[in-house]
Parts: C-alpha cells; sequence; structure tokens
C-alpha cells in the first residue's frame, strides 16, 4: 500500500511543477532591439545569383500600386546591374593582371561604361520570376515584391552584341572585349548544359 501510495503523490507534485513551467514559457519570448524576424518573399537559393542566373529581387512601397511596382523594378534592376558588374570588375581585373599594355585600362573602362549602358536597354531574355502585393489597412500602403533573372550566357551575349554597335570602343578594345565576353559565354554555356 505504501508504494501505491508513493506513486500516486509523484504525479500529484509534478503537476503544480507543470503549471509554472506553462506560465514561464510564454513570458521567455525574445525580445530583441531589432524587432520580430520577418519572412520576406523571393529569399532562398532560388532567388540568388548562382553560376547559370544572375538574379535580383526587390521591393517598393506607396499608397499607390503602379509606383509602388516601378519602385520594386527598379531596386530588383538595380541589383542585377550590381551583379554583373562585380562579375565583369572581376574578370576585367583578371584581364589587366595578365595583360600590362595600354589598352588594359582602357578595356576595364570600357566594360564598365558597356555595363551601364546594358542595364539600362530594355533585355528580350530577362524573365519576372515572382511578384507579389501587399496591402497594408493600416498604413493604407501597398508593398510590391519582384524577382528577376537573366541567364548569364544571354547576358553576356547581349553584352558582345552591345559592344559591336558602340561607336565609343576602338576596334583594338571591341576585340579585348569580345575575348573576355567569348570565354564567359563559353563558361555559363557549359553550366547551362548540367
Amino acid at each position: 500500500m505504501r508504494s501505491f501510495h508513493h506513486i500516486l503523490l509523484r504525479p500529484l507534485t509534478l503537476i503544480p511543477l507543470l503549471a509554472l513551467l506553462a506560465f514561464a514559457l510564454p513570458s521567455c519570448k525574445s525580445n530583441s532591439p531589432a524587432g520580430a524576424k520577418v519572412k520576406m518573399p523571393f529569399t532562398g537559393s532560388k532567388y540568388e545569383s548562382n553560376n547559370r542566373f544572375f538574379r535580383g529581387t526587390g521591393s517598393g512601397v506607396s499608397v499607390k500600386q503602379n509606383i509602388a511596382r516601378g519602385k520594386a523594378d527598379i531596386d530588383a534592376k538595380n541589383q542585377l546591374a550590381a551583379q554583373v558588374k562585380t562579375n565583369i570588375r572581376a574578370v576585367t581585373d583578371q584581364y589587366l593582371g595578365q595583360t600590362e599594355n595600354a589598352e588594359a585600362a582602357d578595356v576595364a573602362d570600357k566594360f564598365q561604361s558597356l555595363v551601364r549602358e546594358v542595364m539600362n536597354t530594355e533585355m528580350a531574355d530577362l524573365r519576372k520570376i515572382g511578384e507579389e502585393t501587399r496591402y497594408n489597412e493600416t498604413t493604407k500602403e501597398y508593398t510590391q515584391y519582384v524577382a528577376y533573372e537573366i541567364k548569364k550566357n544571354a547576358m553576356f551575349r547581349f553584352m558582345k552584341k552591345q559592344a559591336k554597335t558602340d561607336d565609343k570602343i576602338n576596334d583594338v578594345t571591341r576585340k579585348k572585349i569580345d575575348e573576355i565576353l567569348d570565354e564567359e559565354i563559353k563558361k555559363a554555356d557549359l553550366e547551362d548544359r548540367d
């Protein structure tokens, strides 16, 4: 009988302890000074640039939905442009390191202006891979999210085409730009086959 009574008492002593824990756990929330973590649309590896694609995401806020959409588009395209610039800068820096001639610096300068020109042009192969609109009843504002991608080989081919028609690029520089872009196209085509 004593062991039976001992078994019955053990669960009864746990009840107040469990009740105390139930009230204590909700108060253990993180009160970060930065605020609560928010899950943004179009995040994760599916929306990040890789060996095959340049990808960019953007957001825009306005009381008018079309203005919010325009801001999001500009934001995403600026992100794409920054990635292309960084990629081209790395390629031209490598070229400059391998070549120590007078045209090397000119090639790098022309490449940077070519990137700016290309990003200001409407590109046929640029694809919208996501779009989401949210409306905040309290602030009466629209928040637009957008995600774009372009295949690297398509971007480099487009740049090559633009370089051919750019009359500010001399023949020697154009030839070097073509060589560099051909190498990048070859790398991107290999990735595209895998």
